[in-house]
């Protein structure tokens, strides 16, 4: 079992975090309203979650002016992006092994 613990990752451990990875695997880049509209999170949840995943080196953050309007985009790093592959890998093999004992 501590094999498994390993190589699961506690910065994808919450909903919000597995979300946003989730959608940036199969996005190039979105926008923060994207992702508060697509994974129902309040502004200060989700800029939470986006903070510590920027802090880890696992998202990238571009802010500019769209129009008059700030807009800010997220894209996963490839660093980011395979410590999530792992971490996936780590919870099918959890699942798959305990699913036929």
């Amino acid at each position: 079992m501590k094999e498994y613990l390993k190589d699961i990752n506690k910065d994808f451990e919450s909903r919000a975090r597995l979300g946003i990875m989730s959608v940036l695997m199969v996005e190039e880049s979105v926008d923060f309203n994207f992702l508060k509209e697509t994974l129902q999170l309040t502004d200060g949840n989700l800029a939470s979650h986006l903070r510590a995943l920027e802090e880890a080196a696992y998202l990238r953050v571009e802010k500019q002016f769209v129009g008059r309007k700030p807009n800010t985009r997220y894209q996963a790093t490839p660093a980011g992006k395979e410590a999530f592959r792992n971490h996936l890998d780590a919870l099918e093999r959890l699942i798959l092994d305990n699913r036929n004992p």
